[in-house]
């Protein structure tokens, strides 16, 4: 099923509702971009409601979600024996929070996330960072980047594909815009995203879906993506 929602370079796209919340409109705008029923009643309130998105105009619905989502991120979490610690909202999304969030709902069926820190990284090591963000970052599976000044992470981004072989797309909410990007700005930490220009960290997929089936996933097993098109349905959570 396709997604009424699209997101491009230089058309607007959804702003973040308040200065905290950042990495919380990125999930939000990453979920929409693969879950259809879900973006519908974002973008036009038709279907099925969906708790934690309440409201009456688009505005409402996605700053209503953007919350849930902040909420969500910084909660203590107890799953399948792990601990996720939690995080007070003063101080924005944590990554491990927001590498669950991705894995759960805001890409692909099965994609898997991991980290990759990026403030350390020389030139050369970034321009290779860089490149790995184009090899992996498909349709259905985008990446989060933390940027900020020299001293501190400040600000949350969503990489999305550009034009699938040098350029990547990053989307902005505290502009609302979505912004062509190659590995020259990168590289130098000149991003100029909402005033911070430095890459510090990057949550992106690791290139490998789990196999799973209708049922139940196939533990252990994992499988590299061979094609950049997208290969199993959005997951539709409800």
């Amino acid at each position: 099923m396709s997604t009424p929602f699209r997101l491009s370079a230089g058309r607007p796209a959804p702003r973040q509702q308040s200065s905290l919340t950042c990495g919380a409109a990125c999930l939000t705008v990453a979920r929409m971009l693969v879950d259809a029923p879900f973006a519908r009643w974002v973008m036009t309130g038709a279907g099925h409601p969906v708790p934690g998105a309440e409201g009456d105009s688009r505005a409402e619905r996605f700053a209503s979600y953007e919350r849930t989502v902040h909420r969500r991120t910084n909660s203590l979490q107890l799953r399948a024996g792990a601990l996720r610690p939690p995080w007070p909202r003063s101080l924005g999304t944590p990554p491990w929070g927001a590498k669950a969030e991705l894995e759960n709902g805001a890409s692909w069926v099965g994609t898997q996330y991991e980290y990759a820190m990026l403030r350390h990284l020389d030139q050369a090591g970034r321009v290779h960072a860089y490149a790995t963000l184009v090899d992996r970052v498909v349709e259905g599976e985008p990446a989060l980047l933390y940027v900020g000044s020299t001293t501190l992470p400040r600000h949350v981004t969503l990489v999305l594909p550009g034009d699938g072989d040098t350029r990547l797309d990053v989307y902005d909410p505290g502009t609302g815009t979505v912004h062509e990007v190659d590995d020259t700005p990168f590289a130098a930490g000149l991003m100029g995203l909402s005033g911070w220009d430095v890459p510090w960290l990057v949550i992106q997929p690791t290139g490998h879906r789990r196999v799973r089936t209708r049922s139940r996933p196939l533990e252990g097993i994992q499988l590299p993506r061979l094609a950049r098109d997208p290969v199993a349905e959005p997951l539709q959570r409800r």
